[in-house]
């Protein structure tokens, strides 16, 4: 797939509106001042670009080369400056200190297990400068147990149709989501088909909470939809607000 074709399709399914509900989330967690921040998972960086856009000094971080570019390219045609590392955010030791970390988009939930969740948080807690903020946010347990099983959602326009079904995962809090693109190639004037599977996973609410202290957060806030709302039973997604005293 094609670096053009790919951000159409990434685009195609993620909905624009959530960009600025995380920035307006990072903005009720943090006194927006210019803060250095890293968005872990960039993808192909319009959290990032929105997180600038808005004020804070922002570097993307992600593990995907192909990912990257795309970020780039958004950031030169939105004109603003984005330094992009490539790098796992299993391994940070090598990037410097920040003042803000965030890691939106259940991008967690694509760890293999808990071990790599806490060596995430690990990692964030080293190089977050004193008095440092992690925002980040994850499927709840509710979500990946009684929403997602069976859900299916498909969706078409002139250049793309998706077809989105998921299905219970192998292990406890786990979904899998089966993607099916079809993707219009104007020079053949045919529609080209693409498959990808992606797996999630989540853990109970005070397991996150105990592998952030083991990591050395002792402040540690958990919200629901965008922070807008205590978190109950039926919440889809949680978010947290980790803070390094």
């Amino acid at each position: 797939m094609s670096y053009q074709t790919f951000a159409q399709v990434y685009d195609a399914i993620m909905d624009d509106s959530l960009y600025q509900d995380w920035l307006s989330y990072v903005e009720q967690e943090v006194e927006n001042k210019g803060q250095t921040l890293l968005e872990l998972a960039c993808g192909t960086g319009a959290l990032a670009v929105t997180l600038k856009q808005g004020g804070f000094d922002v570097t993307g971080l992600d593990l995907s080369e192909n990912m990257l570019s795309l970020a780039n390219d958004r950031a030169l045609e939105a004109g603003v400056k984005l330094p992009l590392l490539e790098g796992n955010m299993l391994d940070l030791s090598e990037i410097g200190t920040y003042q803000v970390v965030t890691c939106f988009s259940d991008s967690i939930c694509y760890m293999p297990d808990d071990e790599a969740v806490l060596k995430v948080f690990q990692e964030v807690f080293q190089i977050l400068e004193a008095g440092g903020t992690f925002l980040f946010d994850v499927h709840s347990t509710y979500q990946i147990d009684e929403v997602f099983p069976g859900y299916m959602y498909n969706d078409q326009s002139e250049e793309i149709s998706f077809l989105w079904t998921s299905y219970a995962g192998e292990v406890p809090h786990s979904i899998e989501h089966d993607l099916t693109f079809y993707v219009l190639d104007e020079e053949k004037n045919l529609y080209e088909r693409f498959d990808e599977c992606h797996h999630e996973r989540t853990y109970p609410l005070e397991q996150f909470l105990k592998m952030l202290t083991i990591a050395g957060f002792s402040t540690v806030q958990v919200t629901a939809e965008f922070g807008k709302s205590e978190v109950t039973d039926t919440s889809t997604r949680w978010f947290f607000a980790c803070h390094k005293d």
